[in-house]
Order: structure tokens, then C-alpha cells, then sequence
């Protein structure tokens, strides 16, 4: 069994790391975007444990989220979530709307659903997007649903499902699992959720919470507790990432419900996570957090974006053959 490695890709971007992810297809290939107003792609090579920037794409802001297109010469920039099984762009914003873009008609008007509350995250599985909002709404929407609506050229989609968060603090990540069977949270107060997507009395029991990414404190009074900001399941095993303040990236086993590996720590806080779609990289994007506020901020000098190349079991379950 191949032992796994880790590197550093170099140059960094220049400012904070708000999104890192990896082609459709082909796994050597990654975008990084940034708030030093750049998204990055870079070129991994195979075994040789380093990368290289290939382009860099310069934008008028701050870019807060990149996602590949429907293969993997087409990207799309800003604060959105992807899926190209639906062929729809699904892109949320703070003046409390969802916008849902026919990419199979480019030229036709998104259809702009609004939200209760602001939204603060979005993950999109085969057939469902999950949108986290303030106040611990979430709502789920169905893609059958959204491609009647296009088809019908109606512009009202009702939730799938309506949720309150099992988390008690503000969401900050959301990722959907692979098999299209739940989804999982994060919140601020370093807890992590895992749901399921069916309706049922049996499988809303199975949900559960559990605390992660603290530590003791200096004093010995309680747990010092950081920010769970990115979260990311794993194409192949179905197991998930977790990346926090304390600059730490733990695996995680959604069915046995107990931790798989804890990493080294980086240098600073873990901003964004993403798994190559053969499940072969982890990319790691790593910099300061903003505990600080805004106007003291800087990332310049301290941003990293990390590779690992797991090992053959490395991401497995506990429970998987």
C-alpha cells in the first residue's frame, strides 16, 4: 500500500483561500479562488509531489467561490454551488434570494426564489439542493421540481422539505453526501451534524450532532472551541472531512459515527476543502480566519493551499470492505 504524501503548492494566492476545487474528471487539475480579487489553477503532477500554476484569472473584486462547469474547461465564479447532472447553476445571495440558472438555456432569465432568511451556505447532491440560512433554516429543494419549472416557465418552487437545523449556532458549511442520502453541517460552535434526506420516522432518528475542532483551554477551564468552516464527503468511501479555526482537518465515518484520522495542524485556520472525483487528493485551503473582523484583516503572507495524496485505505470506513 502506496504510503500517502502531502506538499504545498507554490506560489500562493496573495490573500485569503475562499474556495478551493478540483476538476470534474481530471484530478491533477484545481481552482483556487481568492479575496486578492484571483482564481487560481494549478496543475498537480502525478507522484511527483508538487504542482504547478498553470493560469491565473483576474477579477474586478474579491472572488468568494468557485465550481467547475460541466467538464473541465468550464468554470464559473461568485457564491454559488454546482451540478451538472441538472445542468442548473444554483447561486445564493445575502439580499435573501436563490437564483437558478438553465444552463441548457443560457440566454432564458434565472428564476429567483426568495428565502426566509439569509442564506449562509449551499451544497447540491444528485437530486437536491441544501441551503442554510440564519435563524437554523434550512430548506431543501428538489431537481425534478426545478427543471418542471423550467420546463413550465413558472417562476414559484416551494422546499422539498423545511428543517431547523440541529446545530444551535450559525451554520458555516454544508456538504452533501454522494450517495444522495443526507447531508452534513457545521456551525461556528465547532459541532458538526449529519441528517438524512428521507421523511421518515426511522431515518430522522439516525440523525445526530457531536462536538469537534476544540481545545483545552490554557486555564484548564473548558474547551477553547473554533469554527467548523468546511466540510467535504468523499467521492468513493462516502466518509467526509472537516476542516476548522484551529487549523486542523479531521476524517470522519458518517455511518460508525466515530473519527477516522486527525492531521497534523497547519499554520492557520482551514478555510475550504475538496476532494479530487477519484477520491485519489485532498486539497486544503489554509489561512488566517477573520475572529479579528474585517478592517484588521490580512491574509498576505500566510495563505497556503495544501495537497494530499491519501493513502489506498486512508479514507476508508471503518466498516467497508
Amino acid at each position: 500500500m502506496a504510503p500517502a504524501t502531502q506538499f504545498e503548492l507554490s506560489p500562493p494566492p496573495a490573500d485569503a483561500v475562499s474556495a478551493v476545487a478540483f476538476a470534474p474528471t481530471d484530478s491533477s487539475k484545481l481552482l483556487v479562488s481568492s479575496w486578492d480579487k484571483n482564481v487560481y489553477c494549478y496543475k498537480i503532477a502525478s507522484g511527483a509531489s508538487e504542482g504547478t500554476l498553470t493560469n491565473t484569472y483576474a477579477h474586478r473584486a474579491p472572488v468568494l467561490d468557485v465550481c467547475f462547469g460541466a467538464n473541465d474547461n468550464e468554470a464559473f465564479t461568485a457564491c454559488m454551488d454546482w451540478t451538472n447532472s441538472a445542468d442548473i447553476l444554483v447561486s445564493a445571495s445575502w439580499d435573501c434570494t436563490l437564483n437558478l440558472h438553465n444552463l441548457s438555456s443560457p440566454t432564458s432569465a434565472p428564476i429567483r426564489i426568495t428565502l426566509p432568511a439569509k442564506p449562509h451556505a449551499v451544497s447540491a447532491s444528485p437530486t437536491k439542493i441544501v441551503v442554510a440560512m440564519t435563524g437554523r433554516i434550512i430548506h431543501i429543494y428538489d431537481f425534478d421540481a426545478v427543471a418542471q419549472l423550467f420546463a413550465s416557465g413558472g417562476t414559484e418552487l416551494k422546499p422539498w422539505q423545511q428543517r431547523e437545523s440541529s446545530l444551535r449556532y450559525l451554520t458555516r458549511a454544508v456538504a452533501c453526501m454522494p450517495n444522495d442520502a443526507g447531508y452534513a453541517t457545521s456551525s461556528i460552535e465547532g459541532r458538526v451534524a449529519v441528517e438524512w434526506f428521507e421523511d421518515t420516522a426511522e431515518s430522522q432518528a439516525r440523525k445526530y450532532a457531536f462536538k469537534c475542532h476544540r481545545q483545552a483551554a490554557p486555564d484548564g477551564d473548558g474547551d477553547v472551541v473554533y469554527p467548523v468552516n468546511a466540510l467535504a464527503f468523499h467521492p468513493v468511501h462516502g466518509t467526509f472531512a472537516s476542516g476548522g479555526g484551529d487549523g486542523a482537518v479531521a476524517l470522519w465515518d458518517a455511518e460508525a459515527k466515530r473519527r477516522l484520522k486527525q492531521y497534523q495542524k497547519f499554520p492557520n485556520s482551514v478555510a475550504s476543502l475538496d476532494f479530487s472525483k477519484d477520491g485519489k487528493y485532498l486539497a486544503i485551503g489554509v489561512c488566517p480566519g477573520f475572529e479579528t473582523g474585517q478592517e484588521d484583516y490580512s491574509g498576505a503572507g500566510a495563505t497556503a493551499v495544501f495537497i494530499r495524496e491519501l493513502g489506498e485505505n486512508e479514507a476508508k470506513g471503518k466498516g467497508a470492505k
